[in-house]
């Protein structure tokens, strides 16, 4: 089950996300559904566009199933999708 303390480690295609601040000032406020992910950057569908947002210079507000809102730091998400969902978390 995909948690707010365990939302960097599963898979985020499928969840609304909205930039909540980047380097690139044009990308602030984006809103959508996580349609695609890369190593470095999120493409997020927003109405019929695809937008690619770099993970390394934004913040997400990601809203889960579960109807909570968690904002994560995006240089916390570089790293190739596959090898993020199996890592471990050191407590």
């Amino acid at each position: 089950m995909i948690t707010a303390q365990n939302v960097c480690r599963h898979e985020l295609i499928g969840l609304p996300v909205r930039v909540h601040a980047s380097s690139n000032r044009t990308q602030t406020g984006i809103t959508g559904v996580v349609c695609g992910e890369s190593k470095q950057m999120l493409e997020i569908c927003a109405g019929d566009r695809i937008l690619r947002v770099a993970k390394k210079f934004a913040t997400f507000d990601l809203h889960l199933p579960d109807d909570t809102r968690v904002r994560v730091d995006g240089s916390v998400l570089v790293m190739q999708p596959e090898k993020r969902i199996s890592m471990r978390i050191r407590n």
